[in-house]
């Protein structure tokens, strides 16, 4: 086992009470925990890949202690991840890689971190891992919403559980529902901005359902709403960007009342200093510069080319830096020949 990895089969003292930046004083590092239940098959759960978004972190204590008294109905498995991010309110130090872009499948695969995380998922496997559930956050405003990696009827349905809203999608690489995704139902819930107990309670809610379930023969709910992730819009680092007029680019202020929102051709995303020929670059699943196709820029204003829906807009400048300004999703119809 990496020395980077704890791995224990009891819960330490204190864990269902501390807070999510005590963990690492409790913990030490990424801890997977084994506990057993009725069903032998363990339902995996991954928290604080980011360490600023705790609900996950929250959710997995509200169900530890309703069961505190009684066997869990299902065995459990808890991936609890990026502590030292955690410990700051984080989503990452700037010396660490990403932990949800270091999973099999990563382009980073030489990273001890990477290596770390194809244990996990090498250990699960073992263990015939029953669904796994990663818990993240918005930084922006968001809607709930399950995420999926395959287009199948036991992935769908696990997410239409959560939310009519789901969505799917490829590509970045080397995050932990994909990785898992190859061996067993899995899911991401994006559970609105870190703090808010509506999130903490709705996953919670999700989890005991889950831990409930002796199989996946539920039907894919007829109210879902399917969304693609067709393209990644990034910043370019050589430009400065805000909300206020003051930088090379300039986005409309309360750009976040786009996410989920289907806007049409010509929608203004920013304006530009005059001359600066700025841009936003976007790139498709492959990774391809497909930035002319989805932006134009029109009298020093950056506009939309095409029809698209965005998500994970926000207004924090360091999330944006460390990851990017949002997604852009065209909404598709359930794929009958896979179901």
């Amino acid at each position: 086992m990496s020395n980077m990895l704890n791995e224990i089969e009891k819960l330490p003292d204190d864990f269902i009470e501390v807070k999510a930046d005590q963990l690492l004083e409790l913990l030490g590092r990424p801890t997977l925990i084994h506990l057993q239940g009725e069903n032998p098959r363990p339902l995996f759960i991954c928290t604080l890949l980011h360490g600023n978004e705790t609900t996950g972190f929250y959710a997995v204590q509200k169900i530890l202690k309703k069961y505190q008294q009684q066997k869990l109905p299902r065995s459990l498995s808890i991936f609890i991840g990026n502590v030292e991010a955690a410990a700051v309110n984080l989503r990452r130090l700037d010396r660490q890689a990403d932990f949800n872009r270091i999973w099999p499948g990563t382009e980073e695969d030489y990273l001890a971190e990477a290596h770390m995380m194809k244990q996990v998922v090498e250990i699960m496997s073992e263990k015939n891992v029953f669904a796994s559930i990663d818990i993240h956050n918005n930084t922006g405003l968001n809607p709930h919403y399950g995420c999926i990696n395959v287009l199948d009827k036991k992935y769908l349905a696990l997410a239409g559980l959560f939310s009519n809203t789901v969505v799917y999608f490829t590509s970045p690489k080397g995050v932990q529902s994909a990785a898992f995704a190859r061996i067993c139902p899995s899911v991401t819930l994006e559970c609105g901005q870190s703090g808010q107990m509506d999130g903490v309670s709705h996953a919670a809610g999700f989890l005991d359902m889950v831990l409930n379930m002796d199989d996946f023969s539920v039907d894919v709910p007829e109210h879902i709403n399917l969304y693609h992730t067709v393209a990644r819009v990034y910043v370019p680092e050589k430009y400065s960007f805000g909300f206020s007029d003051d930088a090379t680019i300039n986005f409309y202020p309360d750009i976040e009342m786009y996410n989920f929102v289907e806007l049409g051709s010509g929608k203004l995303f920013a304006s530009i200093e005059p001359e600066s020929q700025a841009f936003l670059q976007v790139l498709d699943d492959n990774d391809k510069d497909v930035s002319d196709e989805y932006f134009s820029v029109v009298n020093n204003q950056i506009v939309l080319a095409k029809t698209v829906m965005p998500s994970m807009l926000t207004v924090n400048t360091a999330a944006i830096r460390q990851d990017c300004l949002c997604y852009l999703m065209e909404k598709i119809s359930i794929p009958d020949q896979r179901l």
